[in-house]
């Protein structure tokens, strides 16, 4: 359930400080407590906020994250965009997308 681990960790990351400061001193070994896969991983080492949302990363989680990194709030509405340009749709989670960016959905 590598998903689920990922969003357990962006949560303890977002409501813990000795999380946050783990992860700041040694994210690697913090890490390695999560079943991640190795993409996941990678993701969080290199703050790709883009590649996590593609994950299936939740949003609401993810965003915190994106503050810890210090990431201004109109960069993180970029990074999720520039998540899709790059890695393709949505793949998991509540966000997966089951239409192209450029198909209307209901008639919008």
């Amino acid at each position: 359930m590598s998903l689920y681990s990922a969003q357990k960790l962006l949560y303890h990351l977002n409501r813990e400080p000795a999380v946050q400061e783990r992860f700041r001193e040694s994210p690697g070994s913090l890490l390695d407590g999560y079943d991640l896969t190795a993409e996941e991983r990678e993701a969080f080492l290199c703050g790709d906020i883009g590649r996590l949302y593609v994950l299936g990363a939740n949003g609401q989680l993810l965003m915190h994250f994106a503050a810890l990194l210090g990431m201004p709030w109109a960069d993180y509405i970029e990074a999720m965009r520039e998540g899709v340009r790059r890695h393709g749709p949505v793949r998991a989670g509540i966000y997966a997308m089951t239409t192209s960016t450029e198909e209307k959905v209901a008639g919008v």
